[in-house]
């Protein structure tokens, strides 16, 4: 049987090392040489419980004395030779509390849970076109848990304060062994929190929040859409502990106009001409949203349409659309024409279109036309 290594060795120290030195020396050594880090070598099991047992040694002060007095001869009456499985593993669980609370393997803060951010809300608000184009700031109501304000989020009684739990030592978990693997799991007893209220806050009954209805102050950008979200950062859920709250999402639902179709940053209308401003031409007025939110909401814009316009010409009057959200100037206003068809005439009236649709046929036949017309009869 081979002849131990120093401890010291072991662990890669000088004897004069301190606590601390110790402690982190048998962490990387641990890390290092971990079975689970190591599959398929046989040697790396051997390694990892020698430096158990070294650091069971060296971080026990007595313990320590004894080994620097009298070598590992010292320590065999009362340690077996190897120690006992119950001693390396509560040693171990120190360790392992700091490595997993990070996630896996490395080093997880100092073994204390880091807080978690409180959860994410998402309300909706809804918005006319108007608004949706030059933008406004609102006041939304949020019905949701809110940080209690007596005890400031962290569900002990006024005047106290939560106490780190002693059985997990605040990491928020327990480790077990298996073996030579580490698993770890929630604390039991403070329930994964890291931290135990020996008295509740009245008001919000340990929780350290309270349901009620809140008012949000919320700006909505200019030339913002529907379907698309805002974040109000710190508005959402309060953390567990007095933890960092969460965000608050808001979700746009733009109302539908009567006047317009969004089409982007484009605004669409449709303008009704009569049949006569169609074929002669003329300056139409058409429906626009102005240029600030304090227009009126029948504001118009002037466009030209040339003689013998068409039913579905289409015209753009550019600068006249939505805000662009990126700032970039605005969209254009799309018209449509639709050519009025009187439904209601006069005798008059209906004469005087017989008149035009006579006049309109004569002067659409070519002179050609005319002479093969007048040889045929």
């Amino acid at each position: 049987m081979s002849e131990k290594r120093d401890y010291y060795e072991v662990l890669g120290v000088e004897r004069t090392a301190s606590a601390d030195e110790v402690r982190k020396a048998y962490k990387r050594e641990a890390l290092k040489h971990h079975p689970d880090r190591n599959p398929g070598d046989p040697t790396a099991e051997v390694k990892f419980k020698a430096v158990n047992e070294a650091y069971q040694v060296l971080s026990d002060d007595e313990k320590r004395q004894i080994y620097d007095q009298f070598g590992h001869a010292g320590l065999e009456g009362g340690m077996g030779g190897g120690g006992d499985a119950s001693d390396v593993f509560a040693h171990m669980q120190d360790l392992f509390a700091e490595m997993f609370s990070g996630g896996g393997f490395g080093f997880g803060g100092g073994g204390r849970r880091q807080a978690r951010r409180g959860a994410d809300l998402r309300v909706q608000a809804r918005l006319n076109l108007r608004e949706a184009a030059f933008g406004l700031k609102r006041e939304i109501t949020v019905n949701a848990p809110t940080r209690c304000e007596d005890c400031q989020g962290s569900g002990a009684k006024p005047g106290t304060k939560p106490e780190t739990c002693a059985h997990c030592r605040g990491s928020g978990h327990v480790s077990n062994a298996r073996g030579f693997v580490m698993f770890t799991t929630p604390c039991p007893r403070c329930h994964g929190q890291g931290v135990v209220i020996k008295e509740h806050c009245k008001a919000c009954k340990g929780h350290g929040a309270i349901e009620k209805a809140r008012k949000v102050v919320v700006g909505f950008p200019p030339g913002i859409d529907g379907g698309q979200k805002l974040r109000i950062p710190g508005q959402g859920m309060p953390g567990p502990g007095g933890a960092p709250a969460g965000d608050l999402y808001v979700e746009i639902d733009v109302e539908e106009d009567a006047r317009f179709e969004r089409d982007g940053a484009d605004l669409v209308t449709r303008v009704h001409v009569s049949f006569a401003d169609a074929a002669l031409g003329a300056e139409i007025r058409v429906p626009s949203i102005g240029d600030s939110a304090d227009d009126p909401a029948d504001t118009t814009v002037s466009c030209r349409i040339p003689a013998g316009t068409q039913s579905g010409s289409v015209f753009q009057i550019k600068g006249q659309g939505v805000p662009r959200l990126d700032g970039r100037g605005r969209g254009s206003l799309v018209a449509v024409v639709q050519v009025d068809v009187p439904t209601q005439l006069t005798e008059r009236a209906k004469a005087l279109l017989v008149e035009l649709e006579t006049e309109l046929r004569a002067g659409a036949v070519p002179d050609a036309g005319k002479a093969r017309a007048a040889g045929a009869k």
